[in-house]
């Protein structure tokens, strides 16, 4: 159920107006429920007591969040150093923490090995071979499991698709299993799992139920040949309610895929992201001018696609909702942009609105990819963070500043020659 709801036409964030908090911090503007982050992970732990839930670092990862969510119990997915040591600051155990992710550094695989964290997930022969010198550099074993790729079709965008041949993650099914003999072989090295992620954004269960099959169809076939695993890690990928889909309970998808590992003596570990922070969190702005076009109206806002780059990069829709329902203004259709020089700067188009110049809205279903994805392009400073519990109010990241944005160059003086 989600927290951010009307009352008496003004919209809450839990027990506090939304309205107030853009007042108080200002705008661009994070907020994020924490009591939608707990029933989420109650609907996700209801439905099986020994599934591992490791809560994507990358879909929102402030360390508020994260801090949250380990306190919870949850595990964490990551994908960098950078991530790791968030979710490190953050409380999190490292036995539940999962790394995932093409491209680790030595500098990364080092840091991960010392933490003890629980699995790498292994993408390449090269990452394996790499993972296997750096922890006997260090005197250790690298628990590991292989990222299969099923080739199934998640049937989302491609961008955010992952389990097909033609992209760039995980090792083919066919190769998998010499890789899991040759690692069998290999002192430095400990095979624990096995790893499959499709996409993202799924609503239906049966691409998750497909690919498990494929994945399951390997860990037999390693078995017979004496190499016995322990967990299936079957990513995360779970959809969300951004307009109008529907998508399977979390419950559900638990049930599903924890049945499925259990027949083979197997415990479930799952990623999810965007299930978690899209609906626990909005992106509030404020209507700076009411531009009439030539063929369209405009309400142009101080939120741009730095702040949220979803619907230009994926063509994302989100709902778009006034803080409060004002009387007496006319709704009409606009395209919801910001100010950044581009044309694709915009957070919805022909979205039917009763703002004025002034306005607060909120861009809803905003938590997930929302600030992690958001940069200082055209030299503005990122937006803040507010966590809402009930009717307390936790900022979790202050605005930048331009000082923030230059802290890192030089100025430099430049003589040139005659």
């Amino acid at each position: 159920m989600s927290k951010f709801n009307y009352r008496n036409g003004v919209l809450y964030a839990e027990d506090i107006p939304a309205k107030s908090l853009a007042e108080k911090y200002g705008t661009p503007l994070y907020v994020y429920s924490a009591n939608s982050f707990r029933e989420i992970y109650r609907n996700y732990t209801s439905a099986s007591k020994t599934a591992l839930v490791c809560y994507s670092v990358k879909s929102c990862s402030s360390i508020g969040v994260l801090s949250l969510m380990a306190s919870l119990g949850s595990g964490f997915d990551i994908v960098s150093g950078g991530e790791l040591q968030r979710a490190l600051r953050a409380g999190a155990d490292p036995h539940k923490i999962v790394y995932s992710g093409v491209g680790k550094t030595v500098a990364e695989m080092e840091l991960a090995l010392k933490a003890g964290i629980l699995c790498f997930n292994v993408e390449s022969e090269p990452e394996l071979e790499t993972l296997s010198r750096t922890a006997g550099r260090l005197g250790l074993r690298a628990p590991f499991s292989i990222r299969v790729n099923p080739n199934v079709d998640a049937k989302t965008h491609p961008y955010i698709s992952t389990g097909l041949k033609k992209n760039k993650f995980g090792i083919p099914v066919e190769r998998a299993e010499a890789l899991y003999e040759k690692a069998a072989k290999d002192p430095n090295l400990e095979a624990v799992g096995i790893d499959c992620h499709i996409g993202s954004q799924l609503l239906d269960l049966k691409p998750f139920s497909d690919a498990a099959d494929k994945v399951l169809e390997v860990v037999d076939r390693l078995k017979d040949k004496g190499i016995t695993l322990r967990h299936l890690d079957m990513g995360g990928g779970l959809g969300v309610n951004y307009i109008d889909e529907v998508p399977p309970a979390a419950s559900d998808y638990i049930s599903l895929l924890s049945g499925k590992a259990a027949t083979r003596g197997l415990s479930l570990i799952v990623e999810p992201g965007r299930s978690f922070s899209a609906p626990s969190g909005i992106l509030l702005g404020k209507v700076l001018y009411l531009k009439h076009g030539a063929d369209r109206e405009f309400a142009i806002t101080d939120t741009a696609m730095n702040d949220l780059i979803r619907p230009s990069l994926y063509q994302a829709e989100m709902k778009i909702e006034e803080a409060e329902l004002e009387k007496g203004l006319e709704k009409k259709t606009y395209d919801v942009v910001g100010p950044v020089c581009e044309t694709g700067d915009f957070l919805g188009r022909g979205r039917e609105l009763a703002v004025r110049e002034g306005s607060v809205i909120a861009v809803t279903g905003a938590g997930a990819y929302g600030f992690s994805m958001s940069s200082n392009y055209n030299s503005r400073p990122r937006a803040a963070e507010v966590m809402v519990d009930g009717d307390r109010e936790i900022l979790i990241r202050k605005r930048e500043t331009f000082e923030d944005l230059i802290r890192n160059e030089a100025v430099v003086s430049w003589t040139e020659k005659a």
